[in-house]
């Protein structure tokens, strides 16, 4: 049996698909570590691994994110926790690590170490036809320039990260997209955009859907049939007036309209319609098992578990790559898209209701159901991390180049 650590950043839709993977490693007989913020640390140690909690405050990753932000939180995280979790790694002496592909003190610590490492992608995976929103490109440098103080954040992390330790499995400026022989991406070839671009070192798994803990406090038993659901995401703080728009828009069409508040309070909301529930936190897997519509940001996290579950999409991107995600979801006909600013009561009750009725929508979310659940999900995962591990016990595996 192999020990395997696994090391994330702070955030939902990076953590949760990584926890029925650990799971499984765990009910096979594998010793797992998981570094994490302290926040997530109830929910990983439900999964049997020994948590590993990060120093000192919680991982920052605040919004709203931009590629030139996101880059130097990154960096800046990587100088302050590599320290502490070196300590940690070398006490557990893992023969792999399993690390996100935005968190650059992954491979840093595999580096130092000598441990071979596997990338998990929750984001969809980059290449030239698929780019990578922290590439180098003009649009980047430009972005730079808009902002001198995380840009120049970024420059002195990566100086003082360079001076530490040994940097070259990193790449010098794409944080969003760092590769190792092994890439775990989390979605079907069916959805993920020029999945044939890919090579071998890639292995699209499917959504990791898994079983999480009870949330007693959600009451599923007064969902009635149709089932709306909305949810905007946990990083972005949704305006108060956008959810109750969506709350108005959707109430007539549903039997019951929920809507998952995330950073917003609910009662900011003001009185509404007695079939919508407004909660902060949603039992996602649950309710999208029930839902005839899923209006989503798109995170890609959030649209792996809305078509593992065959519900088609009114999509609402709110940044990062959603913009990306909503346009795949179009073209395969799992959904429609929409923009923020666009966003009125008739304009999404017009959608929905096209969602609603129009065959196609639920006859291609079905489709890519099917491909979704074939992928393999976290079993399959696991298989992979325990080939790799087997394989690197028995030769060296060189570090791929990194732009």
């Amino acid at each position: 049996m192999s020990t395997i650590a696994f090391l994330n950043i702070a955030m939902h839709g990076h953590v949760n698909p990584t926890l029925p993977v650990v799971a499984e490693l765990v009910s096979r007989g594998h010793s797992v570590t998981y570094h994490a913020p302290p926040g997530y640390a109830e929910q990983i140690a439900a999964t049997g691994a020994r948590v590993l909690s990060y120093s000192g405050d919680d991982v920052p990753l605040s919004g709203p994110p931009t590629p030139v932000t996101v880059m130097e939180q990154l960096a800046r995280t990587a100088v302050r926790v590599l320290p502490a979790v070196l300590a940690d790694l070398r006490g557990a002496r893992p023969d792999l690590i399993v690390h996100d592909s935005l968190c650059p003190w992954g491979p840093v610590a595999a580096r130092e170490l000598d441990v071979p490492a596997a990338s998990s992608f929750t984001t969809f995976a980059f290449n030239r036809q698929v780019p990578s929103p922290t590439r180098a490109s003009w649009e980047l440098l430009a972005a730079a320039a808009a902002r001198p103080r995380p840009a120049g954040g970024y420059l002195r992390s990566r100086w003082e990260l360079r001076r530490r330790y040994d940097t070259g499995a990193l790449p010098l400026v794409d944080l969003a997209n760092i590769r190792q022989p092994l890439n775990l991406v989390y979605t079907s070839r069916a959805f993920h955009p020029g999945a044939d671009s890919f090579d071998q070192s890639y292995r699209f798994v499917g959504p990791s859907v898994g079983s999480r803990p009870v949330d007693s406090s959600f009451p599923l038993d007064r969902l009635r049939d149709p089932v709306l659901y909305a949810s905007l995401g946990t990083v972005f703080k949704a305006d108060p007036q956008l959810l109750r728009n969506l709350a108005t828009a959707l109430a007539p069409l549903g039997g019951t309209v929920v809507i998952s508040t995330g950073q917003t309070d609910p009662d900011a909301l003001g009185t509404l319609p007695a079939n919508v529930l407004a909660h902060r936190s949603v039992p996602q897997p649950e309710v999208l098992a029930r839902a005839a519509l899923f209006l989503t940001h798109g995170g890609v996290n959030s649209v792996n578990e809305a078509l593992y579950a065959g519900v088609p999409m009114l999509v609402v991107p709110q940044g990062a790559d959603q913009s990306l995600v909503a346009t795949r979801i179009v073209e395969l006909d799992a959904g429609l898209s929409v923009r923020t600013e666009e966003i009125d009561a008739e304009v999404v009750r017009a959608l929905a209701q096209r969602l609603l009725d129009e065959p196609r929508f639920r006859a291609a979310a079905d489709t890519l159901r099917a491909a979704q659940r074939a992928a393999g999900g976290y079993s399959r995962a696991a298989d992979e991390l325990e080939r790799y591990a087997q394989r690197a016990g028995q030769v060296v595996v060189d570090q791929p180049a990194q732009d």
